[in-house]
């Protein structure tokens, strides 16, 4: 730990599923999140969950207008702090926060965080212990570093949305998850973790640049295997993950619902011919791209010869690799999902919300429930008095409009 200023331990709540109070495992970290969207937001979600303490800076001149917003999910858990970082007073808080936080959470394009004074040269003279974390799409160097962007284009640049498509037609876009979320919150937090570890052993912080184009990249290392051995082919048509085959596909039932079919192994695919009723359909052609189109029309006519309730009935919990597509209310009840308790209801203004449960699970140590999305300066008093702040200094901080 850093601190000069010891944080004190996270609100303990119930652990996910079990109602035992923990305060999870990553309780006694304290990072400091910078106000911004998607990816460094939902790191500081996925470490708040886990137990840190996710102090929110954000900006005092958003506070009134903030107080109308809706809590935001992603600030589930957090505590929120409105500054003014160009005022005296404002500076001098966070500096006094950040010498007592283990790590920094940033998603400004490259320069923003120096020009406020706030780069990792500067954050590493108050504190060397401390782990200056950065995401944005393009990285911190490259030609693109300051250029505009967002999901759909890192995702683009790094070859993987030319394997989002089907014969003969265009790419299919993504939901924004694949780059901000994927390629950057998740390694953003690994890279946190790995640095945090890091500067135990060496009490020396250091930067993790987290590029959106890295992980998407780095999360395509199976499909680049499979091209250097010659199991991708880059021909649509031939590609039994691109939509061309007839048992790795989306399907339309009879009611206008679908599902999903991903018997690529020969058990499961015969399986899948058996639950079917196709037994006429030769197994040994699955690998045919030559086969395929007839194939597909068959798979396709016969599931659409029943519902979705009815294909879910037959296959549900087979190994012929089916699941239905659920919408977002249909997902939050069935029955598998209901067992794992994969999504949990927080009360927040009155009345309950739907969000994802915290995720992984970890057996002894396991993510407290989530607070409620903090709402902008909610936790400023509070914050303020535990960095050493008197009731007077922060009175005049807030007359002055240092904070908010």
């Amino acid at each position: 730990m850093t601190n000069s200023v010891s944080p004190p331990p996270p609100e303990t709540g119930s652990a996910v599923g079990t109602g035992r109070a923990v305060p999870g495992p990553l309780a006694g970290l304290r990072i400091v999140e910078f106000a911004g969207i998607g990816p460094g937001p939902f790191t500081g979600m996925l470490l708040a969950d886990m137990g840190a303490d996710v102090i929110l800076v954000e900006r005092a001149a958003d506070f009134a207008a903030a107080q109308q917003y809706p809590r935001a999910a992603p600030n589930r858990g957090k505590r929120s702090i409105a500054l003014d970082l160009k005022s005296e007073a404002g500076r001098d808080a966070v500096w006094r926060l950040l010498a007592s936080a283990d790590a920094l959470i940033e998603g400004y394009r490259p320069g923003v965080m120096e020009r406020l004074g706030l780069g990792p040269e500067a954050v590493a003279a108050h504190n060397p212990r401390l782990v200056y974390g950065r995401v944005t799409g393009w990285g911190q160097t490259g030609p693109l570093a300051q250029a505009a962007g967002h999901d759909i284009n890192y995702v683009a640049l790094t070859g993987v949305l030319s394997t989002a498509t089907r014969p003969g037609q265009a790419p299919l876009t993504p939901p924004t998850l694949v780059g901000d979320m994927g390629g950057g919150a998740m390694f953003l937090a690994f890279g946190l973790l790995c640095a945090l570890r890091e500067a135990e052993r060496s009490g020396r912080g250091q930067v993790v640049d987290a590029a959106m184009i890295d992980g998407v990249a780095a999360m395509s290392s199976l499909i680049h295997q499979m091209r250097a051995n010659g199991f991708w082919d880059s021909r649509p048509e031939r590609n039994l993950f691109l939509n061309a085959s007839p048992f790795y596909e989306v399907f339309e039932c009879a009611c206008g619902g679908y599902i999903t079919l991903g018997a690529i192994e020969p058990p499961f695919y015969a399986e899948l011919l058996r639950r079917l009723e196709l037994d006429d359909m030769d197994p040994r052609q699955q690998y045919d791209h030559r086969a395929w189109p007839a194939l597909k029309q068959r798979v396709a006519e016969q599931i659409r010869s029943r519902s979705r309730a009815e294909w879910c009935e037959r296959m549900e919990g087979s190994d012929a690799c089916f699941a239905p597509v659920l919408s977002l209310d249909e997902a939050a009840t069935h029955p598998h999902n209901a067992a794992r308790g994969l999504f949990i209801d927080l009360p927040v203004d009155g009345r309950l919300q739907r969000q994802p449960a915290p995720a992984p699970r970890l057996s002894a140590t396991p993510a407290r429930m989530p607070a409620p999305g903090a709402r902008c300066g909610e936790h400023t008093d509070a914050v303020l008095a535990e960095l050493g702040l008197t009731a007077q200094q922060i009175a005049q901080m807030r007359a002055s409009g240092a904070c908010a």
